[in-house]
């Protein structure tokens, strides 16, 4: 035997309970009681029998969120092709400029503790330094090395 069209009931019974269609549970055991009812006030009964309910709501599955976020991690999907915006929008210019001078100047000082550049020669790469004379730490050994400061 066929089973019989509800969605009449199903429509009626979401538009009662204001939720969507989909949402209409039917008690399959008494799907012929189900069909039987044809106005509104027959469908209220069958939702106070609790031969038709509301499923619950469910919210978005956030697997597929964790499964990328653990890529991510690993650094997967973060290619050219997804950045938007300049370099400055992921890493900021100023915390870039700070790590840079303090491992400098680090440096700096540790040359002149160690009696490898005179107190005067200190102030001076010091100063060029703040001034964005060494745009790296490696550009600031090269100058040394080529000044016969440090060996090569």
């Amino acid at each position: 035997m066929p089973t019989p069209d509800l969605s009449l009931q199903r429509r009626l019974a979401a538009d009662i309970l204001g939720v969507g269609e989909s949402r209409i549970w039917i008690d399959p055991t008494k799907i012929d009681k189900v069909a039987q009812a044809i106005t509104r006030e027959d469908v209220r009964k069958l939702i106070k029998e609790g031969i038709i309910r509301a499923k619950p709501a469910h919210s978005p599955s956030r697997g597929r969120w964790r499964e990328r976020h653990k890529a991510k991690k690993k650094g997967r999907h973060r290619g050219p092709g997804r950045r938007k915006g300049p370099a400055t929008a992921r890493r900021d210019p100023k915390e870039e400029w700070m790590h840079r001078i303090r491992k400098i100047r680090r440096f700096l000082r540790w040359l002149r503790d160690h009696g490898i550049i005179d107190r005067k020669t200190y102030r001076q790469l010091y100063r060029w330094a703040k001034g964005g004379m060494f745009p790296t730490f490696a550009s600031l050994r090269r100058w040394l090395i080529e000044h016969g400061y440090l060996k090569g």
